[in-house]
Parts: structure tokens; sequence; C-alpha cells
């Protein structure tokens, strides 16, 4: 199994569910976040005063898929969340050694 992260722009959000949903893929946990990558935030004018916004709003997606599904989550999360613009976000894919689901104790895939 394969933990997927990903960090996109919160404007992509609806298109990159829309994309996972349509392969079947729908478990998945959502959290706000805030932070930079190489473009270091930017600057911004407020009441005339111009200040330096160094964490950006991103959305970070959370998921486990079976191994043999990673790559098509992956394309598919990319390809919905790709603007071509710097700040599109990271995606990054971890092993899992375990899943289990609390309510009935399935393990393995079979708690996906």
């Amino acid at each position: 199994m394969k933990k997927i992260e990903a960090i996109i722009q919160p404007h992509k959000l609806e298109e990159v569910r829309e994309a996972l949903k349509k392969i079947g893929i729908d478990g998945m946990t959502i959290t706000e976040v805030r932070g930079h990558g190489r473009q270091k935030g930017h600057k911004e004018v407020y009441r005339g005063m111009e200040y330096q916004v160094d964490l950006l709003p991103k959305v970070k997606i959370e998921m486990v898929v079976p191994d043999e599904r990673s790559a098509e989550a992956v394309k598919a999360l990319a390809d919905a969340a790709r603007t071509g613009k710097i700040g599109d976000g990271k995606i990054f894919l971890i092993d899992v050694a375990e899943a289990i689901r609390i309510r009935n104790e399935d393990r393995g895939e079979m708690a996906l």
C-alpha cells in the first residue's frame, strides 16, 4: 500500500476530488495548510502598506491506495492539480506497512 500526500493550490481541490472520484478513489483526508516552496511567498498591499506574505494557503490531501493503483492515482491527481505555474505543489509517496479499520479490525487493503 502507498500513502499519497499532496500539497496543492486551494482552488484546484474540487477538480482533484472529481478526477480521483472518476477513477474510483473516494477516501481521503483534506487539511487546510500554509507554507511555501521555491516561490517564497509574495508581496501584497494593504491600506497603502506593502508587506511580505511568506506562508501561502495550500490544501493537503492524504490517501492510502493499493500499490497497483498508486500510479493511476498520482497521474489523475497531478493532471487535475496542474496549472503550469510556480506553486502548483508537490506529491509524496510513502510505503504503508499496515492499515487497520477500527470498527471491525479489517487489515491491509481490506481496511481501505
